[in-house]
């Protein structure tokens, strides 16, 4: 059989025909030695349900403290680059003021937005430091 170029054996699959093999694999010789099966299964929503649950938080996860050093020194980060952001957006009002309409509309084409950067950065600052305010009160009344 060998002879001949095929394969001693029948190939078969789940559901009555093989699948073609990619290029890749004709070249890393797939198609003379394995074949693919094509394995199709069906879950109900119970089981969707219960899949899709497995890596979500539980709901005690946002009352998990952060190490206070860690949170410092995040803090320190943040405030040195909304700086360093407020700088840049100080900068960019006084350059507007001198600008005509024409050049305003392509001044911040493909450039980082300072305003929005720094909103952005608040508001994650804002809300990091309240959820860990608020978990070590927690912590503080719970514990005592």
């Amino acid at each position: 059989m060998m002879v001949l170029g095929q394969e001693p054996r029948q190939t078969t699959s789940n559901l009555g025909h093989l699948q073609k093999p990619s290029i890749q694999a004709l070249i890393h010789g797939l198609n003379r030695h394995y074949y693919s099966i094509s394995i199709n299964y069906r879950m109900n929503e119970l089981e969707q349900k219960m899949l899709s649950s497995v890596h979500r938080k539980d709901w005690a996860d946002g009352l998990i403290l952060e190490d206070y050093e860690d949170r410092c020194c995040a803090n320190e980060k943040s405030v040195a680059s909304m700086l360093n952001l407020a700088k840049q957006y100080n900068k960019a009002l006084e350059e507007e003021e001198k600008m005509t309409p024409e050049q305003l509309a392509v001044k911040n084409v493909g450039k980082q937005d300072p305003k929005r950067h720094l909103e952005d950065e608040v508001n994650v600052l804002m809300s990091d430091n309240i959820v860990q305010c608020l978990g070590a009160m927690l912590a503080a009344v719970a514990f005592k």
